[in-house]
Order: structure tokens, then C-alpha cells, then sequence
């Protein structure tokens, strides 16, 4: 069929699926690179972790959208293969502060390596950051949209 992809993706596709068509691409690829590590889409709780030392349990569950069941199964994985750790709060001894480890550390640069090998591989040039910023402007706004929902 003339003008047909793969992936259910057409030339008439929304907007919206080609966005989830190159998130869930991206991730197909990073995890295909980081095979060795035995991570899924907890590399990117390690991330989050990294770029925000001491952030709590509750703070990712806010930033990622994900629920508290499944963030807590990812925390106790990654703290088990020892790309985190968590220590008490010692001004709310019932939360915990969420760090990455020295293994976690090691693996962020390599991550975003990928990631900026990824951008290159599928073509997002310096002309791409207008849009992207644009992209993201969206993004907040479905999300201030949805708040309340």
C-alpha cells in the first residue's frame, strides 16, 4: 500500500502516534544497548534519581506518572542490582532519600551516550530543537490539562 509503515504508523496517523512511535522506539533501541545490564524502563527511574539526588519515593511517582506499586517494584530492583540506594530522611524518618549508586553513576553517561547516538542515528538536528522545544510546550500543557482528571 502506497504510503503505509510499519508499526501501524500511515501517512494519516495522528499526531499522537508517531510521538508514541518514536518514544517506544527510542526505548527499544537503549534497552537493545544496555542489554548487559538487565533494565527496562527502570533505567529511567536511575536517571531521574541521578539528576535529582535525595528525591523521595513519592517525588517519581509525581515526575514519572507512574503509580506507587509500580515505581516500588522498580526502586526494589534497582536497589537490589545496586544502581541505588535509599536512606531514611531524617526530617520525615517515614520517607526515604533515593540516590544513585557508584554503578549508577557509571551508567547515566553511557545512557545519555546512547541517547545522543539514537538522535543522530533517526536524524534530530540543531534545526529539530525549535520543534522539540515546541514538543515539550505541548507536553505541559496536556499535562496541566489532565492535572485534575
Amino acid at each position: 500500500m502506497e504510503g503505509e509503515y510499519t508499526q501501524g504508523i500511515m501517512d494519516n496517523s495522528p499526531f499522537i502516534a508517531w510521538v508514541h512511535n518514536l518514544s517506544k522506539n527510542q526505548m527499544k533501541y537503549l534497552k537493545s544497548k544496555i542489554a548487559e545490564y538487565d533494565l527496562d524502563h527502570e533505567v529511567r527511574y536511575v536517571m531521574m534519581i541521578y539528576e535529582n539526588p535525595n528525591i523521595s519515593q513519592d517525588d517519581l511517582v509525581i515526575m514519572s506518572g507512574q503509580s506507587k506499586g509500580n515505581i516500588a517494584k522498580a526502586l526494589k530492583k534497582l536497589e537490589n542490582e545496586g544502581y541505588i540506594e535509599r536512606e531514611v530522611n531524617p526530617e520525615n524518618r517515614r520517607k526515604y532519600m533515593l540516590r544513585t549508586t557508584s554503578k549508577g553513576n557509571e551508567l547515566v553517561p553511557k545512557v545519555r551516550q546512547i541517547s545522543k547516538d539514537w538522535e543522530k542515528e533517526v536524524g534530530i538536528t540543531e534545526e529539530d530543537k525549535i520543534v522539540i522545544e515546541r514538543i515539550k510546550e505541548i507536553a505541559i500543557n496536556g499535562m496541566k490539562l489532565t492535572e485534575e482528571l
